[in-house]
């Protein structure tokens, strides 16, 4: 056994190209290794419930996966969107979608809705996980500062929680605040020990 959750014999392969997800899953003291990027089409159907959307593309990620895992690899995908609005709300395009996006939550409640799946050579489980942020009133001249020098187009509704207007502009978190980060951590920890006690008894 090692000194984490994960037996010596498992590999966990992490198909994410979000440092906030290779943080965090090092963070939880998982030892893994960071899938090399692939092409993954993240198109869904236009009729996906907001909430599903995340999960569907998590499962894209998962199957579009190019190599054949062994019986002790075990795949993590996941994706992050903000719904606001009843609609899903991806990453600014640039400068001025940035600005309009954020302009759109100042004062206002969205949610955060991150999907996983974990997988391996038998089997798959998805898990999801949503929390709602609150914004106060953010001025144009914040958010162009924002804007201007954390450069949020890689981001999931504009913003990093972890970043500046994190600290200045969110007034309330109803949930995990790692899951806005992008990765349910509490989520991920059990579910990752489930999966392998369902898949792995006979190994222990």
């Amino acid at each position: 056994m090692s000194n984490s959750i994960i037996p010596n014999y498992i590999e966990i392969i992490l198909a994410s190209g979000s440092p906030r997800r290779r943080e965090l899953l090092a963070g939880m003291g998982i030892p893994f290794r960071v899938a090399e990027a692939y092409p993954v089409d993240e198109v869904y159907p236009p009729d996906t419930e907001p909430h599903e959307v995340p999960l569907y593309l998590a499962e894209l990620k998962s199957r579009a996966y190019p190599e054949v895992l062994s019986d002790n690899q075990i795949l993590i995908t996941a994706d992050t969107v903000v719904i606001h609005g009843g609609r899903v709300i991806g990453k600014p395009k640039d400068r001025s979608d940035a600005i309009r996006i954020l302009t759109s939550l100042s004062g206002s409640t969205h949610e955060v809705t991150t999907g996983i799946m974990i997988r391996n050579r038998l089997a798959h489980k998805c898990l999801s996980e949503t929390a709602r942020v609150t914004f106060g009133i953010l001025s144009r001249g914040e958010i162009e500062f924002y804007v201007d020098n954390f450069r949020p187009y890689d981001k999931a509704g504009a913003y990093g929680i972890q970043e500046w207007i994190g600290y200045t502009g969110i007034e309330r978190i109803e949930g995990s605040f790692y899951n806005v980060m992008g990765l349910p951590t509490r989520l991920l920890y059990t579910g990752l020990k489930d999966f392998m006690e369902t898949q792995y008894t006979d190994n222990r």
